[in-house]
């Protein structure tokens, strides 16, 4: 089987085995004493994240009183079915489980993200009002910590808490435009947005480009695009040539108007969030633009349904761990983002999500729970994945209000 054209046979297997699952949208002990900052000092210069120094427009550590010492506890709010699960005892978290009994925290872990811009609404009257939401540790798309970080309402991260995290996190995830530095957030896991089809509904033709999903006739009202607007424009501006980390305002409004001709004409049966994924599986959506991991999990009982990475480039994110303004317990909330950063744990994590790992590290450890799966590019992609991903730039508040509030007349929101 073709890796970019459809689920990688290791992941196939391992879906087989039960060691896997997906995200359905769709905490760890201090480890450095006051000794040791000098020389984690010198780390985190090599490896290009400076140290956390003063307040640009978010809580530092030294600005909101961190009751973690105190209080062992930790609120962490997910996305549905983004972490590992014992299939046994679907209550057990096996590795989530272990950092608890390691650091003493105890995780009140709540799958209350379905949406981000659902979620942003729930919490933004607390973050405006200067309050804790409630909530220690948050899981954000890129694109919504970055907005979240630029309004000031997340928390400086201490890099000496995250010795683990500092050392480890991939290079080609440091440079974040959303977080420069990482001052603010670490990836949970990296995302791409790629084409899915279902190959008996489309009577075997492979879907490889959003121009197939915009002007193939026999695709005709059995083709969706998703609500996420940076990952449908993106793709669109992708396949017009356009690099979706540099557009111009000419480039937003010529994506938009190439998928709105689609709409006049009725080639799109819809736009979808994650209920994409019942009428793929059936077949009442031909092709459509999807979430990788969410394919790999249709993939387990239908093999029908492949995916292509295109030819011009697929929109490459992050899901980033970022501690909210005015949270109680930010030591408790790095303690468990530096544990998720340990190679083996990272491995266990991403042999159950089958998402992008960022963790130098875990491939090698992935190799001791499954060989196979190491070398799935899903999970850790070769350089050939590496080179066709591209970011969607990041965008002022004001722009962002200009694109969403046409993104939303595009598609009837």
């Amino acid at each position: 089987m073709d890796l970019y054209e459809g689920l990688p046979e290791p992941v196939a297997k391992a879906w087989e085995r039960g060691l896997t699952s997906g995200r359905a949208a769709m905490s760890r002990r201090r480890l450095l004493k006051a000794a040791s900052l000098a020389a984690a000092g010198s780390t985190l210069a090599a490896c290009g994240i400076p140290p956390a120094a003063g307040n640009n427009g978010g809580d530092g550590p030294e600005d909101t009183p961190d009751h973690s010492r105190e209080e062992k506890v930790l609120n962490f709010a997910n996305w549905p079915l983004y972490i590992d699960v014992d299939e046994k005892n679907k209550k057990k978290r096996p590795t989530l489980d272990r950092f608890e009994r390691e650091s003493g925290i105890k995780v009140k872990y709540v799958e209350d993200i379905n949406d981000n811009n659902e979620f942003y609404g729930k919490i933004k009257p607390q973050l405006a009002a200067g309050q804790d939401t409630g909530r220690d540790l948050v899981c954000l798309s890129d694109w919504m910590a970055g907005r979240v970080i630029r309004q000031g309402w997340a928390q400086r991260l201490d890099p000496a808490h995250l010795p683990h995290a500092v050392t480890n996190l991939e290079d080609r995830f440091r440079a974040a435009a959303h977080d420069p530095g990482r001052q603010y957030s670490y990836p949970w896991a990296g995302t791409a947005c790629i084409v899915a089809y279902n190959k008996k509904a489309t009577k075997g033709k492979k879907v490889t480009s959003v121009t197939q999903l915009l002007e193939d006739e026999s695709l005709k009202g059995r083709i969706s695009m998703l609500t996420e607007m940076t990952d449908t424009i993106g793709l669109t501006m992708l396949d017009m040539g356009v690099d979706s980390e540099r557009f111009s305002e000419d480039d937003f409004e010529a994506a938009i108007a190439r998928i709105q001709k689609a709409v006049d004409r009725k080639q799109l049966r819809r736009f979808s969030g994650n209920d994409y994924m019942d009428e793929l599986n059936s077949g009442d959506i031909a092709a459509c633009l999807a979430w990788a991991g969410d394919v790999v999990q249709l993939q387990l009982d239908n093999p029908d349904v492949e995916f292509a990475v295109p030819d011009r480039g697929y929109l490459f994110g992050t899901d980033d761990l970022l501690v909210p303004a005015k949270a109680r317990h930010r030591s408790n909330a790095e303690a468990l983002i530096d544990y998720y950063y340990q190679p083996k744990v990272a491995a266990e994590l991403a042999a159950w999500v089958n998402y992008i790992c960022p963790v130098t590290g875990a491939k090698a450890e992935m190799e001791k729970i499954d060989k196979e799966l190491a070398d799935a590019p899903l999970i850790f992609p070769d350089e050939k994945m590496i080179a066709k991903g591209k970011n969607f730039r990041p965008m002022s508040a004001k722009e962002e209000a200009r694109y969403e509030e046409k993104f939303s007349k595009l598609i009837g929101a």
